[in-house]
């Protein structure tokens, strides 16, 4: 493909990318805009959502609480101004998601330099025009900030989405480094990608888990949840903006459960824990998905860093059925290389997924909610090497001979087997004796003879058998 159609083709997807999460921000503002307010201030709307947009693309926002606003809420003017950071992270998992599907296209065009330029260079214009039109003195961000991140979370994944097909199509400047790895012994020029398979199978068991424990603890703790909608004296505008906004945070949600499962847990503010070990919790804001939250943890749950290991299992069954399909003999040193190499990967997955997913949500004690990425990275890496290592390392049925019949893999002998001249050998691979030639000037034997003849139980008796 030529690659002036692939540079228009990515800018065309950076432009879409940008206009769909700005969309997604408005829609939900305008209609809560057009029900909350007789008298909608539209002047307000467009820096509303620049706002919620670039915190979704993990820019930090510090809000300045108007004074009137402070005294109709009873807010000390010590909270008036804060920083909020933490990220609805659905936004940027949805820019991420195009931006990967742009830079796979221009990948497998053989163009993935040119695309992802493209479309960076036009998500960076779209960046600086809602930084630079979007300014208000309630919500206040850094230029520098308000672009590069923004421009991150769209480079990142279409730069990464271009090499891995490049990659696997040999396609573009990937083909000198595939070469040079090819000319590795054995599977070794396999290692990166099998390791890179096996920890995206381990993050994403990780994830799922973490789903499932939020549905868990939203269906015993329901009623705690109806309760703070109904301690908010909502409308039912108010309900499905609360809603919709929870639901970006949902990503960021599954990130904390996923730390509670691998141990290390979360905070909910300063000098706060929510973990499997236990739970010292303070004044919560009244969020209403925060009521799932648990107030006490039976010491049963620590049974929940299973699931973990469960996940690096998972991984090392994927793994261990693809090294099995492409060598005849276990390389030990290898599986050693892989199982250690997803526990890394997995490890600084979780990592970076904590670091997302952590920030602040208002003044004082609330300038710290989420996970510790060093705690978490630590608890995964070490969970899912347990896994890993014991679906790579431990014994493989496949391997085994099954019912005294030698394996199909050249060199490898079972330790016994059956031979009809012989009966029970100790090794298959050893060659069967050929019959003796007949004497000489005998007579043939009689074709009855070769018929099963019954044995005499007499004859048994007076050998003593």
């Amino acid at each position: 493909m030529h690659r002036v159609l692939v540079a228009v083709l990515a800018a065309f997807d950076a432009a879409v990318t940008a206009a769909v999460g700005l969309v997604v921000v408005l829609a939900p503002l305008t209609l809560l805009w057009v029900a909350g307010m007789s008298s909608p201030h539209w002047v307000g709307l467009w820096p509303a959502t620049a706002a919620i947009w670039q915190l979704g693309h993990l820019v930090p926002v510090v809000l300045h609480l108007p004074v009137e606003y402070l005294a109709a809420a009873g807010i000390p003017e010590g909270a008036a101004s804060f920083t909020l950071s933490l990220a609805p992270l659905a936004l940027a998992g949805l820019t991420a998601l195009f931006a990967a599907r742009s830079g796979a296209r221009a990948g497998r065009s053989g163009r993935g330099t040119v695309g992802v330029i493209a479309g960076t260079v036009v998500f960076a214009a779209v960046a600086v025009i809602v930084a630079a039109t979007a300014r208000t003195p309630i919500a206040v961000t850094a230029l520098w900030q308000a672009v590069l991140l923004p421009v991150a979370v769209f480079a990142i994944p279409a730069a990464a989405a271009a090499i891995a097909v490049s990659w696997r199509d040999a396609a573009g400047r990937a083909v000198r480094l595939r070469a040079l790895l090819l000319d590795l012994p054995g599977m070794w020029p396999e290692a990166p990608a099998l390791v890179l398979r096996g920890a995206a199978a381990a993050l994403t068991a990780l994830c799922g888990a973490g789903a499932l424990a939020i549905t868990v603890a939203l269906l015993a703790r329901g009623d705690e949840v109806v309760a703070l909608y109904q301690a908010g004296n909502l409308d039912a505008a108010g309900v499905i903006v609360v809603s919709l906004a929870q639901l970006a945070f949902l990503p960021t949600l599954v990130v904390w459960a996923v730390s509670f499962l691998a141990g290390p847990g979360f905070a909910v503010g300063l000098d706060t824990a929510v973990s499997p070990a236990g739970t010292q919790l303070g004044i919560v804001p009244g969020i209403p998905i925060l009521g799932g939250l648990p107030e006490s943890v039976s010491p049963l749950l620590l049974g929940v860093v299973l699931l973990p290991i469960a996940a690096g299992g998972v991984a090392g069954w994927v793994l261990r059925d693809r090294v099995r399909a492409l060598t005849t003999a276990p390389e030990y040193g290898l599986r050693v290389v892989l199982a250690v190499g997803v526990a890394a990967v997995t490890g600084g997955g979780a990592a970076l997924m904590a670091w997302l997913a952590s920030g602040s949500i208002g003044p004082g004690r609330l300038a710290h909610v989420g996970p510790q990425p060093g705690a978490v990275a630590l608890a995964v890496g070490v969970e899912v090497l347990i896994g890993a290592a014991v679906l790579l390392l431990g014994p493989d049925v496949a391997d085994r001979p099954r019912h005294g019949v030698a394996a199909d893999a050249p060199g490898r002998a079972a330790s016994s087997a059956w031979d009809p001249d012989r009966g029970w050998t100790g090794d298959a691979s050893l060659p069967r004796e050929a019959p003796a030639a007949p004497h000489q000037g005998a007579a043939p034997p009689d074709a009855d003879a070769t018929e099963t003849q019954p044995i005499d139980p007499g004859f048994l008796r007076e050998r003593g058998d």
